[in-house]
């Protein structure tokens, strides 16, 4: 069941990737993936990274 919510998803070098799941279930309108950096814990090792991606993603959605 899709929730209909506009939902965004980065995922970094060392995550598992389970895109097909995540489509299934939201309403994925912005995916990133980050091939050569960060990890498990993005927050912590890639915060620039992190909050681009989520301000592109806020400002796209209130547009």
């Amino acid at each position: 069941m899709n929730s209909g919510v506009p939902t965004a998803a980065i995922q970094f070098a060392h995550d598992i990737g389970l895109r097909h799941l995540a489509e299934a279930s939201s309403t994925i309108v912005r995916w990133t993936d980050i091939d050569d950096r960060g990890g498990h814990f993005a927050a912590l090792e890639q915060p620039d990274i992190l909050a681009h991606d989520l301000r592109a993603f806020i400002r796209a959605t209130i547009d």
